[in-house]
């Protein structure tokens, strides 16, 4: 018959639920029966059993003692002195060093043994009192006679002891073993809180007690030293700085123990030298004093630092180190008061500290609570013991109770305190399996997909989230491969990627290409581990985006952005640029509404769209505006292909509903130079198309590169360039054209301030195409700066040429007039140019005016309380200017030039200036006419009544110096009649006779 297995006979033999009672009986039994009867049982031991190590007490000896300061005495001396003092059964020391000298009877009886049991004893002599032969002397390290260490103290065999009394310690014989002396003289030096007693023993019972001594001090170092062992076991096991700390205060607190008991004479079994046992003492007590303050600050740091105790703890850490220092430097008896000190205040200040967390309500971590507990709970032992030692010390009890002693104080406080520890590692435990619950619920919920592959891209784990992902119907965990899943190839690139990069990030796709994903993975222990993150929706947002960003909304064609691209990469080759605007097309929004002009605008752009070819592309950069970029594509064949496209938009009407448009446009088209911004290319192309809207039938202008048109564009945009630099101002220069009166022509010297640049050449480029460039670049604010400042600071160096200057003009552009800072600098140079500034005229257009009428006229209004006048420019072009002639307090009117030039041809044209002039005398305001060509229309605007007259029939602009030459204007004058005619106007006897002399010269170079 064949053996049945164990297996077998389980599951054929036993029903499960029998075999799982019999489980838990078993673990009922071990993990809580069996220790609490080995509690139980060891209670009932240390409680009611006969104790083998128990002896009976000794018999205290009563003495007389002094104390001696050391000098040089014999023991007949002191014998003498001590005689007739009273006896006393101990005498404490009060930490003196001084020699203590003593006499006693013992009893006379066999077997007797004197023991001198303080633990601060270094040293004793004894002496028969009335031979004065030596008895025994000993040190810790040297004994002689009957003298001898014992215990923590020393002994005095005054008879032989029986011979079983094995167990007391082996004596030189000496003089007087044979009988028990009369009386006993003795000298002891003792160091440190002492109290020197003697007591008298049998042989016998001092064995036992001397038993009963080494066994409580192995029972103490064998406790002590495996708790410790367990103790750094576990930090080491579990790489925490926290239980290498309680490993060595426990071995700490066992040399406290032991000092305490006076066991601390050795270490191991091994007996300490002589000359380190009290510098040993020392350095133990400091040592366990810094370590107890280090765990509990370890234990309590951060929950007592919102406490009133974190600062007088703070201060008791940086005791420490001073505390160190004089335990190693001080002598014992010394050192002892410092550090009595110095642990009642940390005693103190912790006591207080665990008192103030124990009190806390449970709402604020029961589980600190525990930990204050178990540490005040080993403080309360250590205290106790302390304090039953002293109680029994001064009742003259050796024990006062059998289970309370420095041994089991000592292993008591240390177990307390390993307990504390133990429930913080309880606490931490707890707080880590929460925490990998907590990362084990993250893992799972995480909304991003989490994964671990090996190298062969295996997965070993993945989060529910990447199983949806990728689409898999279970866990992904089974073998299957990360490839299973993507495209082919993105497995060896990631692989690679990892090998090569601490962090890698790829953007892959599944098989399907239907997902887009990010992964970020990184090599680790062998493993890859990886973020998978699905980005399709922003894959497509952002490829949404970025046609948003480049393509109109509306026609889906390039926006000014896209079409700037287009250029940027079709910039390194031959390339045409075309601007197309579209005719009168406002109309048809006003008319119908945007609605419908929105779909115009769509076929338009399918229109161009269906004749442009390649890499021509289209853009549109305004509401009817477009740009059209056509790389390595001639002029003349773009010409055509803008040809075409004037007629495919303006053939063929527009249908929009019901309704039919009929759209024109019209292009300019430009041959791009190498190294030409877009725009200026755009802006040259718009001057074009502009010109093609005006005068040309066909709706089309070229400029060709080499073009009248384009070169003067190019010229334009290099002005343009070139005012944009910093030292704008530095090739400008001022001319002064003169401003004749038709009152008292001879008594005047009034002119316009006129702006100039110097091309490298030496020529003087005309102040229009400046003023249009610098507008163009933002500069014309600095311009007008200069040029105020330096007229005002030319008419300051020349004030005493100019008597005869009423006024000088400055022409104010519109940009700066509208500039807060401008205004602002312009207050600034004339308060330090006020004595010039009453001279200053500055002309102000109608157009700026009315671009702001309040601001105009509180700009006027502040410029005026500096004596500066005003004249209005350019008066009569536009279409509201007698309107707004009561809003401006203006001082001149300058009648514009299109009404004086050819005036006499035009009859129209006078009664408009007669009408002008009327209408300044009423209104207390000068007149001057501008642009005066001939003799004759001097003459009609004399007699029409004008005041001044400008231009070139009295003389052109000059340079500063020139003016200077002469006292009038009328000195200018190279026109015969024209010089009658003044005459006639001013009086012939205020002619000055050498005034045309003087302005011919100068005046027939200027023409």
């Amino acid at each position: 018959m064949p053996l049945m297995s164990t297996s077998t006979f389980s599951s054929r033999m036993l029903p499960d639920s029998v075999q799982h009672a019999l489980e838990a009986l078993l673990r009922l039994l071990s993990f809580y029966l069996v220790p609490l009867g080995i509690a139980l049982l060891s209670i009932v031991a240390l409680a009611f059993w006969s104790n083998q190590y128990r002896a009976t007490a000794g018999q205290p000896l009563a003495f007389q003692v002094m104390s001696h300061d050391g000098s040089e005495v014999t023991p007949a001396q002191m014998r003498t002195q001590l005689a007739g003092l009273p006896e006393v059964v101990y005498r404490e020391t009060r930490m003196s060093p001084d020699p203590l000298w003593f006499s006693m009877a013992p009893a006379a009886q066999a077997g007797t043994v004197i023991e001198f049991p303080s633990r601060h004893m270094v040293e004793i002599a004894c002496w028969d009192s009335d031979t004065l032969l030596p008895l025994g002397s000993s040190t810790r390290a040297v004994s002689t006679g009957a003298m001898a260490p014992l215990m923590a103290g020393f002994a005095l065999t005054l008879a032989p002891p029986p011979a079983q009394g094995q167990a007391l310690p082996q004596t030189q014989p000496g003089p007087s073993q044979a009988d028990v002396p009369a009386r006993l003289l003795c000298r002891s030096v003792l160091i440190g809180p002492a109290r020197l007693s003697a007591t008298q023993w049998q042989a016998g019972e001092l064995a036992v007690a001397v038993q009963q001594y080494h066994r409580k001090s192995g029972l103490l170092d064998g406790g002590m030293i495996v708790l410790t062992l367990f103790v750094l076991t576990t930090a080491l096991i579990n790489r925490q700085a926290l239980y290498v700390l309680l490993a060595g205060w426990l071995i700490l607190n066992l040399r406290m123990g032991a000092l305490s008991a006076g066991w601390d004479i050795q270490w191991l079994g091994q007996i300490v030298p002589e000359r380190w046992l009290l510098p040993s003492r020392a350095l133990t007590i400091a040592l366990y004093a810094v370590s107890t303050l280090t765990l509990y600050q370890t234990l309590f740091r951060e929950r007592l630092a919102a406490t009133r105790y974190r600062a007088p703890l703070r201060f008791a850490e940086w005791c420490c180190l001073p505390l160190l220092a004089l335990s190693v430097l001080l002598p014992y008896h010394i050192f002892l008061p410092v550090m009595w000190g110095f642990v009642a205040y940390g005693l103190v200040l912790m006591t207080l500290g665990l008192a103030s967390l124990m009190s806390q309500s449970p709402s604020q971590s029961r589980s600190h609570t525990r930990v204050a507990f178990w540490f005040a709970a080993s403080f309360a032992v250590t205290m106790m013991a302390g304090l039953v030692e002293v109680i029994a010390a001064a009742l003259g009890i050796r024990d006062l109770a059998g289970m309370v002693n420095s041994v089991t104080a000592a292993l008591a406080s240390s177990l307390l305190a390993a307990l504390a520890v133990a429930e913080q590692m309880r606490q931490e435990t707890e707080q880590r399996i929460a925490a990998q619950a907590e990362l084990q619920h993250a893992y799972e919920a995480m909304p991003v997909g989490l994964f671990t592959l090996d190298l062969e891209g295996k997965f070993l784990s993945a989060n529910p989230a990447l199983q949806r992902m990728v689409g898999a119907d279970g866990p992904v965990t089974g073998g299957m491969n990360f490839q299973h899943f993507f495209a082919d190839g993105v497995w060896g690139t990631l692989f690679a990627l990892v090998q090569d990069q601490a962090d890698a990030e790829l953007r892959i796709e599944n098989r399907d290409g239907s997902h887009c994903f990010v992964v970020r993975a990184t090599l680790a222990r062998g493993k890859i581990e990886g973020v998978l993150q699905d980005t399709t929706e922003q894959h497509k947002a952002t490829e949404q985006l970025r046609f948003m960003a480049n393509n109109d909304a509306l026609t889906k064609v390039f926006n000014r952005r896209g079409i700037e691209r287009v250029f940027e990469k079709a910039s390194m080759k031959p390339l045409t640029l075309a601007y197309l605007d579209l005719d009168r097309f406002k109309l048809i929004n006003d008319l119908f509404g945007h609605s419908a002009g929105d779909e115009v605008l769509k076929q338009v752009c399918e229109r161009i769209g269906a004749v442009l070819s390649g890499e021509q592309q289209i853009g549109r950069v305004g509401g009817d505006e477009f740009v059209i970029i056509m790389p390595e594509t001639s002029i003349r064949v773009a010409a055509l292909i803008c040809r075409c496209l004037v007629g495919r938009i303006g053939n063929t009407p527009y249908r929009v509903g019901d309704k039919a448009f009929h759209v024109r446009g019209s292009i300019g088209l430009i041959e791009v130079q190498p190294g030409m911004q877009m725009k200026d290319a755009v802006s040259t192309a718009d001057r074009a198309c502009r010109e093609a809207k005006t005068g040309h039938r066909d709706g089309l202008v070229v400029y060709e590169r080499d073009s009248t048109a384009f070169n003067e564009r190019t010229a334009e945009l290099d002005l343009v360039e070139r005012l944009s630099a910093n030292d704008v101002t530095a090739c400008m220069v001022l001319e002064m054209q003169p401003i004749m009166s038709l009152k008292m022509p001879y008594d005047s010297m009034n002119f316009e301030v006129l702006l100039r640049m110097r091309e490298a050449d030496g020529s003087l480029l005309a102040a229009g195409p400046i003023i249009a460039a610098a507008e163009k670049s933002g500069r014309m604010g600095v311009i007008d700066r200069w040029v105020l400042s330096t007229t005002l600071s030319w008419i300051e160096r020349h004030a005493d040429m100019l008597v005869n200057t009423q006024f000088v003009c400055m022409n104010l552009s519109g940009a700066s007039l509208n500039d807060e800072r401008f205004i602002q600098d312009t207050i600034d140079i004339l308060r330090r140019h006020r004595d010039a500034a009453s001279r200053l005229c500055m002309e102000i257009t109608e157009s700026v005016a009315l671009h702001d009428l309040n601001n105009t006229r509180r700009f006027i209004d502040q410029v005026r309380n500096f004596g500066v006048k005003v004249a209005l420019d350019d008066f009569g072009a536009g279409y509201t200017s007698f309107s707004y002639l009561k809003e401006l307090p203006a001082d001149i009117l300058k009648i514009d030039g299109n009404f004086i030039v050819n005036m006499n041809a035009h009859p129209a044209d006078v009664a408009i200036v007669e009408a002008i002039v009327k209408l300044a005398v009423n209104l207390g305001m000068k007149t001057i006419a501008e642009w005066a060509e001939d003799g004759a229309t001097v003459q009609t605007l004399a007699d029409i009544g004008v005041d001044y007259v400008q231009g070139f029939v009295i003389a052109s602009s000059m340079a500063p110096d020139i003016l200077l030459t002469v006292s009038s204007a009328a000195g200018f004058i190279v026109d015969e009649e024209l010089n009658l005619l003044v005459g006639s106007l001013g009086g012939a006897a205020s002619v000055p006779g050498p005034v045309a002399a003087r302005a011919e010269a100068p005046v027939a170079g200027l023409h």
